[in-house]
């Protein structure tokens, strides 16, 4: 899921308070680790004798008929394991606060989404994350047989496991949604390459003055565009402005806005924001450039491939007269990087009270069907009913109506295991021709692993992602007046605020990891 484009500022404050409260966390705990002596029954399967709730926690928002769907699940759990599970949202406002603080402060967790793109390997690294080696045998036996070498090793530091990977190739490069129908409508060339976009955004700007091509938010747009047409590396994470010069030169770590390529682009989007190719106000919006585009006012909305699926398929039923294509920007360069297995994934807070019960509850998750189907698809004969093949599922069920029973869509990707996925009927046929262009171009993900927790630059990185804030941002967009004196203040900010120390700190924390690796 491409969650993924962060608030750097406000993850940024979390995260340093985050720091120390785990590293304090971490010093309380005691040396034995829970399930090191499991406690079985005379059967040899392990104790449920004992009732216990737990608590969990998704990223992300509820379904309106979440509680509906748990409720049924806590039926199964109580029936199958003697326990119910509490299951909390962090909503998508401001969730990097709320995850961050939630690690922090100690309350009891028993199990919580993981992800690369959600600070794992920074959390494992701080001790916030229960190894789980010695459980995950007795209490997860089938995960512990299905999940892949491989990706064990994702989510591990020397011998120690710190969550359950979902076990699911995914690829989810950047790329963008477009109007189609217009760009055939005005005669315009197919989007393989960035003077294509150009014309594309040109041509509707032009034939459609009351269009702005790319509504509302136009961040996400831009800033992904422009690494992908450099083959700039995004690493470090919360860095803000290190990147990897190219995949093929992965040990060339920069601070991009000193580049060529950058003051060239920022030229650049001063020419695209004066032709009103987004608006001026487009930092400060609140509105998806998606929403703009059924609104017939919109052009263009930056999604990964699965999430333009269903956004082109949610079109094609609320405005089936619009005709929708989808770009990847993997095409600028031929090759895509699939996510690591801890893209998406589960682990337990350090400081959880019933960490076995809640393996227990994963891998029946992840492995029963009854299970899975209910909480990743809803409730059968409501949220969906499966095809006849039994490979899809039908979203509403049959007889339902689509505008009073939504599909349901919650943060399910932790425990997503790919024998029992099923694509919806219907959805959009470009999905899986794509998925096969990704797989054949494939290249490993060298930059995703590296751990940075930044304590030893940590007031100069809240520096520097002030100063990218603040002047980097604009500059990008092209939001000011005089670009060459915007891009001299916005350098000389940088370097005042620290970035070379930033710079130094990524540059050695990759070396030593690709070292390890033997990347050259």
């Amino acid at each position: 899921m491409n969650r993924k484009v962060k608030s750097v500022g406000s993850a940024l404050m979390a995260l340093t308070l985050a720091a120390g409260l785990l590293g304090a966390c971490s010093e309380k705990q005691g040396t034995a680790e829970p399930g090191a002596n499991p406690a079985k029954t005379e059967s040899g399967k392990p104790d449920t004798s004992k009732k216990v709730q737990l608590v969990w926690y998704l990223l992300g928002d509820a379904h309106k008929d979440s509680q509906k769907v748990i409720d049924e699940w806590n039926k199964m759990l109580e029936k199958d394991l003697n326990t119910t599970v509490k299951v909390n949202f962090t909503t998508w406002n401001e969730w990097q606060t709320k995850y961050n603080l939630l690690l922090a402060s100690g309350e009891k967790v028993d199990m919580i989404f993981a992800s690369s793109w959600a600070g794992f390997y920074k959390y494992a690294k701080q001790g916030a994350f229960l190894d789980l080696s010695k459980l995950l045998p007795v209490y997860a036996p089938e995960t512990w047989k299905t999940v892949p070498k491989q990706d064990w090793n994702d989510v591990s530091t020397g011998d120690k496991i710190y969550a359950v990977p979902s076990t699911f190739s995914e690829y989810t490069p950047n790329g963008i949604v477009y109007r189609e129908d217009w760009r055939k409508e005005l005669n315009l060339p197919e989007i393989k390459d960035l003077a294509a976009l150009e014309a594309y955004l040109d041509g509707v700007k032009k034939a459609k003055p009351k269009v702005t091509p790319i509504g509302g938010k136009a961040w996400n747009e831009i800033n992904t565009l422009f690494f992908a047409v450099h083959d700039f590396q995004g690493i470090g994470g919360d860095s803000g402005v290190i990147a990897a010069r190219s995949y093929d030169k992965p040990r060339e770590i920069m601070a991009y806005p000193f580049t060529q390529e950058f003051a060239d682009w920022a030229k650049k989007m001063k020419s695209w924001a004066d032709k009103g190719y987004w608006s001026s106000n487009t930092l400060s919006s609140q509105t998806e450039a998606g929403d703009l585009i059924k609104a017939g006012t919109g052009a263009v909305y930056w999604r990964n491939p699965a999430a333009a699926g269903g956004f082109i398929t949610d079109v094609k039923k609320s405005n089936p007269d619009i005709e929708l294509a989808y770009f990847p920007f993997t095409r600028f360069h031929k090759y895509a990087v699939p996510n690591l297995s801890i893209n998406n994934g589960m682990a337990i807070p350090k400081n959880a009270p019933n960490p076995e019960r809640s393996l227990m509850v994963l891998d029946k998750l992840r492995n029963d069907p009854k299970y899975f189907d209910l909480m990743t698809y809803g409730v059968e004969g409501l949220h969906y009913d499966k095809s006849a093949d039994g490979k899809h599922i039908v979203v509403p069920a049959k007889g339902q109506d689509p505008k009073a029973v939504k599909k349901y869509d919650i943060a399910s990707w932790g425990w997503r295991y790919e024998p029992n996925m099923r694509s919806e009927e219907g959805g959009w046929a470009g999905f899986d021709k794509l998925n096969e262009e990704f797989k054949s171009q494939s290249k490993p993900n060298l930059f995703a692993p590296i751990l940075m927790d930044y304590e030893p630059v940590k007031s100069q990185l809240a520096a520097v992602n002030q100063v990218f804030q603040q002047y980097g941002q604009p500059l990008m967009l092209g939001l000011v007046p005089d670009v060459d004196k915007a891009l001299d203040t916005y350098r000389s900010k940088l370097k005042a605020a620290g970035v070379d120390a930033v710079l130094d700190y990524v540059q050695k924390q990759a070396n030593a990891y690709y070292g390890e690796k033997g990347i050259k």
